[in-house]
């Protein structure tokens, strides 16, 4: 079963980041008093020293993103398990947003295959319950402290097909990697074709229109398959 950590270990500090449920949404919500704001930036320092004292990986570790949506047995739930496998056979810790769907499979890939599984979920309305495939589960309540965390500790990223929330990770990263903020970590695409349009409208547009340079279309590497993608991390 998940290893939900939920408090901090110095005494009290578990007990206020307990209460934080809520929080990113009051602060987004409009102009608030300087002490309100104050408060909201301890809450983001308890909640990222969380993060810090609570992900323990040795080695180099590959963040998988993807959807929610896919449910086992569709090709890119089975697509993102055989990639979990592969990398934890590789010596790759594995870590997702900790989720059902892509998020799953590559945690449950790496789990069959004996490796290290991570997940880092994040406090929704509908409720994301973590998968039962991690051997470490953190729960975020701000979505840019938990994207922080998918970023800090990993060497490698590959985006699976997904929505909305899969297209903000990837282009931080991305954005991140061409802003020299970010070491230039391999970020690799997967999923046949899904990804296919938003490439042509990325060169046929974005480029076209001056808003990127040629060489930022090769911060995103597109991988075949699972042998393509491990030969695409080895190689960077």
């Amino acid at each position: 079963m998940p290893n939900n950590i939920n408090g901090l270990g110095p005494k009290g500090t578990g007990q206020f980041v307990g209460d934080i449920k809520g929080a990113e949404k009051l602060f987004l919500k409009g102009r608030r008093g300087r002490g309100e704001d104050l408060e909201s930036a301890v809450k983001y320092f308890l909640e990222f020293l969380r993060g810090f004292e609570s992900i323990g990986i040795e080695g180099p570790c590959i963040t998988v993103f993807g959807s929610a949506r896919f449910e086992e047995g569709h090709a890119y739930y089975q697509l993102a398990r055989d990639l979990g496998y592969r990398l934890a056979k590789e010596g790759y810790t594995v870590m997702t947003g900790g989720g059902p769907g892509i998020m799953e499979a590559a945690n449950r890939g790496a789990k069959e295959a004996g490796g290290h599984s991570i997940g880092l979920n994040i406090a929704l309305p509908m409720e994301q319950k973590p998968n039962p495939y991690v051997d470490r589960f953190i729960e975020f309540e701000h979505f840019f402290v938990r994207k922080v965390m998918l970023v800090k500790y990993s060497t490698g990223f590959i985006v699976m097909p997904g929505g909305f929330g899969t297209l903000d990770e990837a282009f931080e990263v991305v954005t991140l990697i061409q802003t020299e903020k970010l070491e230039d970590f391999p970020i690799i695409a997967m999923g046949d074709g899904f990804w296919r349009e938003l490439r042509a409208f990325m060169s046929n547009t974005m480029l076209k229109a001056g808003t990127i340079s040629p060489e930022d279309l090769d911060i995103i590497h597109q991988a075949a398959d699972v042998e393509d993608a491990i030969k695409i991390l080895k190689g960077c």
